[in-house]
């Protein structure tokens, strides 16, 4: 190839040298760039490979697995024998053994109910959308107990059980009321905008854990003599109520950022101002917004751990129950990794499912 002589401009393309592309070409772009680089990426790594291998020997080389008690871990790492005796209590608390298969039954069929409303290319989606809609009162019909099946106090829920009815009702119920609240928010009607202003504000200006507390205990103050009003029911009402003012925020900067124009073409198209909204304006709006959404969510489902302090035995109540027992005592780092394991495997899901949902209803602007 050297010796050959090409004429001008017949010379043929060359590969680029193997040094610049593919993973070494990667690795000195990136990592090994400049000496400074070079040096931050070897400290890194060393730092990386110290920290892991130090956790891996806590969590498994050292660690036990079975024991009646604390005192059976002799092996100087971590002691998950608590967790395998309390398993069935970080997942379903109290909930009768033998009724179980119904919150195995309503977590499947959440999954079902979900297929449709997440995945627009779902088969047979026009007829599963039914059942999406029925879901609710199944799951509640399964784990409360009615129409034959034996009831189940609330008082017996706890674990993850818990955390997911907090999360998942609270996601569901407090998505259209923060859609309302910012419509509500921007509307002509001053009456209705101060009343959606004056919610919004003053639910975001009080942390969550008062409202709890207000749910929990003040609420039946102003309840009349003899009124039961279940302690569970009340937490998802403050949890949605608390989750929508932060959702309509979201949801109003994204309603902010669609032109004037929209709202004047559907307009003189002779739509209705629900109809422009729902057709034209909220699709876009929501779009925008869907990071914040599911941040907001997200937020929502971690904030779920505060009704341990009212009371409820979600995970890290379920955890600090076990704990007080003296067999157990002492494992306090044990708990807190396994339910943060439990959690950030519903927050990842959560947040791949963002990233999948922005990038299929990504539109891009050809120039």
């Amino acid at each position: 190839m050297a010796n050959t002589s090409y004429e001008v401009g017949k010379h043929p393309d060359l590969p680029p040298p193997v040094a610049t592309v593919g993973v070494v070409g990667w690795v000195r772009t990136n990592l090994f760039s400049s000496w400074i680089n070079a040096l931050l990426t070897v400290g890194a790594i060393a730092l990386i490979v110290y920290v892991t291998t130090g956790i891996y020997g806590w969590a498994y080389l050292r660690a036990d697995f079975a024991g009646e008690s604390r005192f059976d871990c002799t092996s100087g790492g971590a002691c998950w024998a608590l967790i395998g005796a309390r398993f069935s209590q970080f997942i379903y608390g109290f909930y009768p053994v033998e009724l179980r298969w119904r919150v195995n039954l309503a977590f499947v069929l959440l999954f079902v109910a979900l297929w449709p409303l997440l995945f627009t290319n779902a088969p047979f989606r026009r007829y599963t959308l039914w059942f999406s809609a029925a879901y609710p009162i199944i799951a509640y019909i399964l784990i409360m107990g009615r129409f034959g099946l034996e009831p189940v106090e609330t008082a017996k829920f706890g674990g993850m059980m818990l955390t997911m009815i907090i999360g998942v009702t609270g996601i569901a119920a407090s998505l259209p009321l923060g859609i309302l609240l910012a419509l509500g928010r921007r509307s002509d009607m001053l009456l209705i905008r101060i009343l959606s202003v004056g919610f919004i504000e003053f639910i975001r200006g009080v942390p969550l854990i008062t409202l709890l507390f207000v749910a929990s205990t003040l609420l039946n103050f102003f309840l009349p003599p003899g009124t039961f009003f279940d302690l569970l029911l009340r937490v998802l009402i403050m949890v949605t109520l608390f989750s929508a003012a932060y959702l309509a925020e979201v949801i109003r900067g994204g309603l902010q950022a669609i032109p004037r124009g929209q709202e004047e073409a559907a307009s003189a198209l002779g739509l209705s101002y629900w109809k422009s909204m729902y057709l034209i304006i909220l699709p876009q709006a929501l779009k925008i917004s869907i990071p914040g959404i599911v941040n907001s969510f997200i937020a929502l489902f971690k904030d779920t751990t505060l009704v341990s302090i009212i009371g409820l035995l979600d995970p890290i109540g379920i955890g600090r129950a076990a704990l007080a027992d003296s067999k157990w005592q002492g494992l306090g780092p044990e708990v807190y990794v396994f339910v943060a394991i439990l959690f950030w495997i519903c927050t990842f899901a959560m947040s791949r499912y963002s990233i999948y949902l922005e990038r299929k209803l990504e539109t891009g602007h050809a120039s």
